[in-house]
């Protein structure tokens, strides 16, 4: 059988960048391949439920020898492999597994240091992106790579948008940190409460803030609290599984996306949004959708077609405004992204994508 291997040094973290590094790896399941991960503990469940991505067989976890720093037993380990997969985290190493691939989701210099060491490292490795944001990074800094766009569940994709029941929320999904690139869901409070002293159309309106939250970022959550306060229409929904993450899509009228809200993407591209898969499933789900005019989200929302791009507060709040006025505005929006995800988005050419570039 042959045999492919992964090794994620953030893999815990289950974000999106998991999901779509996993997905690959589950094309390469269809395709006959054995699939291993470099990881010390059994993430096997946590992956399945996180994500509904279903593998036929069981990951053999691997023990993980890059912590190890053991170059010779490194070679050792990997040459036994068909296929290997890094997802990096700045560090490289020589691999002597056939064909080798870096997967690149954040398009952050200080992850592709150019020395001539890294230089020999990855002289047969082949770069993978997630977008043509970060791949026009990557070009900057001088590699050259290829993108894979991740695909959506066949859940989203099936949903009959003409059916659902949208009541008065809107909804924002991503992990719940203060760091990195941040969500920015203070922002979010703050423009929520504006919205509905302003405008008496949105009275009635629901902010709901879902996502993932690790034990390190719990300060920053309760500081959303604070913020928060007692107000009965902002609610906070960490850790939701994904069956009650699908049900919040199927029943919020708008979604809005404020990563790098604030942020120059020509100085620090790494803290913008570099896709962006839960605008694509807000898409999916019936929802208009509004994004910071910045990094992935500029590739994937057509304005006033498909959804919103916005640079200020005061712009997002007026094309609310501007689309809850209007039912057939909607309805037409709607339409023309659920048709964009299904044409776009989905496994099959996801699949045909990766054996292109992988196989």
């Amino acid at each position: 059988m042959k045999k492919a291997a992964l090794y994620d040094p953030y893999l815990d973290t289950l974000g999106g960048g998991e999901k779509h590094i996993l997905s690959i790896v589950k094309v390469l399941e269809d395709e006959g391949y054995e699939i291993n991960i470099f990881w010390d503990k059994n993430l096997q469940n946590q992956i399945e439920n996180r994500f509904r991505i279903q593998f036929v067989n069981k990951f053999k976890f691997l023990p993980n020898i890059f912590n190890k720093k053991n170059t010779l037993k490194t070679l050792r380990v990997l040459r036994t492999f068909d296929l290997f997969f890094y997802v990096t985290d700045g560090s490289y190493f020589f691999s002597s597994a056939k064909k080798n691939f870096i997967f690149c989701m954040v398009p952050d210099k200080k992850l592709y240091n150019p020395s001539l060491v890294n230089k020999l490292k990855t002289s047969n490795y082949h770069f993978i992106t997630n977008s043509l944001f970060t791949k026009s990074w990557l070009v900057k800094w001088g590699i050259n790579s290829e993108v894979i766009y991740p695909y959506l569940s066949q859940d989203f994709i099936d949903l009959d948008i003409d059916k659902l029941k949208k009541e008065n929320i809107i909804l924002s999904v991503g992990r719940i940190y203060s760091h990195l690139h941040s969500k920015k869901q203070s922002i979010l409070i703050d423009l929520f409460n504006k919205l509905k002293q302003q405008n008496i159309m949105f009275k009635n309106f629901k902010l709901i803030l879902a996502g993932g939250l690790k034990q390190e970022d719990k300060q920053y959550f309760n500081e959303l609290e604070t913020l928060i306060g007692k107000n009965p229409d902002i609610l906070l929904k960490p850790n939701l599984s994904y069956s009650e993450l699908l049900e919040l899509y199927k029943k919020s009228k708008f979604y809005i996306q404020m990563t790098g809200y604030g942020i120059d993407e020509n100085k620090n591209p790494e803290l913008v949004e570099h896709l962006g898969i839960t605008p694509l499933e807000a898409m999916a789900s019936g929802c208009i959708t509004f994004c910071y005019h910045s990094g992935g989200p500029k590739e994937i929302i057509k304005e006033g077609r498909t959804g919103f791009l916005f640079k200020s507060k005061e712009e997002l709040i007026k094309k609310l405004v501007y689309n809850i006025s209007d039912p057939g505005r909607q309805i037409r929006i709607k339409k023309l992204a659920k048709n964009y995800i299904r044409t776009n988005f989905s496994y099959e050419l996801f699949k045909k994508r990766v054996k292109e570039v992988i196989l």
